[in-house]
Protein backbone atom coordinates (compact mmCIF):
# COMPACT_ATOMS: atom_id res chain seq x y z
CA UNK A 1 0.00 0.00 0.00
CA UNK A 2 1.47 3.38 -0.82
CA UNK A 3 2.57 5.21 2.04
CA UNK A 4 0.16 8.44 1.92
CA UNK A 5 2.49 10.79 4.29
CA UNK A 6 5.16 10.40 1.63
CA UNK A 7 2.98 11.27 -1.69
CA UNK A 8 1.99 14.55 0.79
CA UNK A 9 5.07 15.17 1.57
CA UNK A 10 6.37 14.74 -2.03
CA UNK A 11 3.22 16.88 -3.05
CA UNK A 12 3.99 19.89 -1.07
CA UNK A 13 7.93 19.49 -2.21
CA UNK A 14 6.76 19.66 -5.57
CA UNK A 15 4.60 22.61 -5.00
CA UNK A 16 7.30 24.41 -3.51
CA UNK A 17 9.59 23.81 -6.68
CA UNK A 18 6.63 24.99 -8.66
CA UNK A 19 6.46 27.98 -7.12
CA UNK A 20 10.25 28.93 -6.75
CA UNK A 21 10.56 28.25 -10.70
CA UNK A 22 7.67 31.03 -10.85
CA UNK A 23 9.48 33.27 -9.02
CA UNK A 24 12.73 32.73 -11.20
CA UNK A 25 10.62 33.64 -14.07
CA UNK A 26 9.66 36.59 -12.90
CA UNK A 27 13.76 37.74 -13.24
CA UNK A 28 14.62 36.12 -16.60
CA UNK A 29 14.21 39.19 -19.13
CA UNK A 30 14.50 38.57 -22.68
CA UNK A 31 14.73 40.81 -25.52
CA UNK A 32 13.04 40.84 -28.80
CA UNK A 33 13.14 43.42 -31.90
CA UNK A 34 11.54 43.96 -35.00
CA UNK A 35 12.54 46.22 -37.85
CA UNK A 36 16.50 45.08 -37.79
CA UNK A 37 16.78 46.71 -34.08
CA UNK A 38 14.51 49.78 -34.68
CA UNK A 39 12.29 48.77 -32.13
CA UNK A 40 13.11 46.49 -29.33
CA UNK A 41 11.24 45.07 -26.22
CA UNK A 42 12.54 43.82 -22.78
CA UNK A 43 10.48 41.62 -20.93
CA UNK A 44 10.32 38.84 -17.97
CA UNK A 45 10.21 35.36 -18.86
CA UNK A 46 6.61 35.20 -17.35
CA UNK A 47 5.33 37.88 -19.84
CA UNK A 48 5.71 41.45 -17.64
CA UNK A 49 6.94 43.95 -20.36
CA UNK A 50 9.38 45.96 -18.71
CA UNK A 51 11.05 48.22 -21.44
CA UNK A 52 10.41 49.50 -24.93
CA UNK A 53 13.46 51.23 -27.19
CA UNK A 54 12.08 52.58 -30.33
CA UNK A 55 14.88 54.41 -32.20
CA UNK A 56 14.42 57.83 -32.73
CA UNK A 57 14.65 58.04 -36.57
CA UNK A 58 11.09 56.75 -36.75
CA UNK A 59 9.87 60.11 -34.51
CA UNK A 60 10.37 63.21 -32.77
CA UNK A 61 12.81 63.28 -30.19
CA UNK A 62 10.57 65.07 -27.69
CA UNK A 63 7.90 61.85 -28.07
CA UNK A 64 10.02 58.97 -27.73
CA UNK A 65 9.71 58.77 -23.83
CA UNK A 66 6.39 59.43 -23.79
CA UNK A 67 5.32 56.68 -26.95
CA UNK A 68 8.01 54.14 -24.99
CA UNK A 69 5.99 54.67 -21.58
CA UNK A 70 2.39 54.35 -23.32
CA UNK A 71 3.29 51.55 -25.13
CA UNK A 72 4.10 49.35 -21.63
CA UNK A 73 1.11 50.34 -19.92
CA UNK A 74 -0.74 49.40 -23.07
CA UNK A 75 0.88 46.28 -23.22
CA UNK A 76 0.84 45.59 -19.72
CA UNK A 77 -3.06 46.27 -19.40
CA UNK A 78 -4.15 44.11 -22.28
CA UNK A 79 -2.11 41.45 -20.54
CA UNK A 80 -3.92 41.62 -17.22
CA UNK A 81 -7.08 41.82 -19.00
CA UNK A 82 -6.08 38.34 -20.90
CA UNK A 83 -5.20 37.15 -17.67
CA UNK A 84 -8.86 38.07 -16.44
CA UNK A 85 -10.39 37.11 -19.21
CA UNK A 86 -8.50 33.25 -19.66
CA UNK A 87 -9.77 33.14 -15.59
CA UNK A 88 -13.57 33.88 -16.47
CA UNK A 89 -13.11 31.25 -18.82
CA UNK A 90 -11.60 28.73 -17.09
CA UNK A 91 -14.44 29.10 -14.22
CA UNK A 92 -16.83 28.37 -17.00
CA UNK A 93 -15.13 25.37 -17.77
CA UNK A 94 -15.08 24.44 -14.05
CA UNK A 95 -18.77 25.03 -13.15
CA UNK A 96 -17.75 28.25 -11.06
CA UNK A 97 -15.44 26.44 -8.61
CA UNK A 98 -12.36 28.41 -7.87
CA UNK A 99 -8.61 27.00 -8.54
CA UNK A 100 -6.90 26.30 -5.14
CA UNK A 101 -4.87 28.93 -3.84
CA UNK A 102 -1.80 29.70 -5.88
CA UNK A 103 -2.99 27.81 -8.61
CA UNK A 104 -3.14 29.56 -12.22
CA UNK A 105 -4.13 28.09 -15.57
CA UNK A 106 -1.90 27.71 -17.76
CA UNK A 107 0.44 25.83 -15.79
Amino acid sequence: MVNLGNMMKQAQQLQKKMADAQNKLNEIEVEGSSGGGLVKVTATAKGLFKKINIDKSLFKDEDKEILEDLLIAAINDAKEKGEIAAQEEMKSLTGGLPLPPGMKLPF
